[in-house]
């Protein structure tokens, strides 16, 4: 089908502001982008007027755990989910985290391999509405460490080796990694190291030789250096990172993912909303930290695309934009936080030659907007501003008309 988007305003993830344009689409994908001064008298397909609206990219999210809903006590639902469960629960949060914009998403940790399982239910029609899904299986973690409820526990070299591996053939995209403790696990201190360097970098060339990603959860300063020295791509949270660890993040080019309003949302919401009170306890003691060493990572220039952690306390599925409003208090602008968020994550994710900015050749990810992100970001939290949302050129979610003719 050839649709033209008409009269738009479009924020282009480039970081050009593009006025009075028309974006013409066809079979999924950018095919055009021209003035308004330009438009046909007789347009080929159909015009969806969006009126002065604002156009980006749809948005990436390079951090969720879809197969956990944010309810206080995540753990306690992964284990007491049975396997159909999870991929049902994953199925409903997908959708809603679609309707809100985020078009494509990383999950970086499931139990049984339901993430996967859950792919090829969309592959065969069972489900229907997703972002697009980079997945990494169960996330590999020492005996007892972090996440070890659902992760894939292993020790040694050979045998952290051996679970990358099981990933990869279970059709993992990206294998993630446990450097460190964290705010979940019950008997975890959040910054002491536990996988090794030597047992992650056995992982991190198996991916390496399978073409895949590797991630690596790390929140105190050791570890998250261990996971550097390792090789990783991307470290997540990196809430105790100190300036020798950022200047080893820029030396090798490794991505940081802040999930930032992750821990803000467990320290607003405390004990007496149901979160466990050693999760409360270890939120708290971070919560400065992560904030300062997020501004230091910022003002230094490293690379940082947006994720969530979506699924952990009260950080529902659907509302992942609230973390682009908490990286602009941190010092991000609204501009780069929309690059965060849409170029920046598809170079991460290594999908930059066809997705993360509108422009021709692209795939037609597309969100209308009704508000000007620009000048406060907070408009892309607003379920009911988020007009239209286009995956591959298909309207996936509409809230209000738009004017439409052929």
């Amino acid at each position: 089908m050839r649709r033209i988007l008409s009269n738009a305003r479009i924020v282009d993830g480039t970081g050009q502001v593009l006025p009075d344009r028309f974006i013409v689409v066809e079979g999924g994908s950018i095919a055009d982008i021209r003035p308004m001064s330009d438009f046909p008298d007789t347009p080929d397909g159909e015009v969806v007027d969006v009126a002065g609206r604002t156009v980006m990219p749809g948005m990436i999210d390079c951090h969720v755990h879809l197969s956990i809903d944010g309810d206080a006590d995540p753990i306690a639902q992964v284990v007491g989910d049975t396997a159909a469960m999870s991929v049902l629960r994953m199925a409903r949060n997908a959708e809603r985290t679609l309707a809100a914009g985020v078009t494509t998403v990383r999950d970086l940790g499931a139990k049984d391999h339901i993430d996967i399982s859950f792919r090829r239910a969309l592959d065969e029609g069972l489900a229907t509405a997703a972002p697009r899904l980079i997945l990494s299986g169960q996330p590999v973690t020492m005996t007892g460490g972090h996440c070890w409820q659902f992760g894939r526990q292993a020790d040694g070299a050979d045998d952290v080796r051996r679970a990358a591996r099981e990933q990869i053939r279970a059709g993992a995209d990206c294998v993630k990694l446990m450097a460190t403790g964290g705010i979940l696990t019950q008997g975890n201190e959040i910054g002491a190291a536990q996988l090794e360097e030597a047992e992650m970098r056995a992982a991190i060339e198996e991916a390496d030789k399978a073409g895949k990603l590797t991630a690596v959860h790390a929140h105190g300063a050791s570890g998250i250096k261990n996971g550097i020295r390792a090789g990783v791509q991307s470290v997540e949270h990196a809430y105790f990172l100190d300036d020798e660890g950022i200047e080893m993040m820029l030396k090798r080019d490794v991505w940081l993912v802040p999930t930032a309003a992750a821990v803000d949302l467990v320290v607003k919401n405390g004990i007496e909303s149901g979160i466990q009170p050693d999760v409360v306890e270890k939120a708290e003691a971070a919560i400065e930290n992560q904030r300062a060493s997020c501004a230091r990572a910022l003002r230094s220039g490293v690379r940082v695309a947006m994720g969530t952690d979506a699924g952990t306390p009260w950080n529902r599925h659907g509302e992942n934009a609230q973390e682009m409003v908490a990286l602009v208090s941190l010092g991000m602008s609204p501009m780069d936080a929309i690059q965060a968020t849409t170029i920046r994550g598809a170079e991460l994710l290594g999908l930059s030659d066809r997705l993360g900015t509108v422009e021709a050749g692209k795939a037609a990810d597309i969100l209308v907007v009704d508000g000007d992100p620009l000048e406060d970001i907070s408009v892309l939290c607003a379920p009911e501003r988020i007009v239209t949302v286009f995956q591959n050129g298909e309207i996936v979610a509409q809230r209000g008309d738009l004017a439409r003719s052929r």
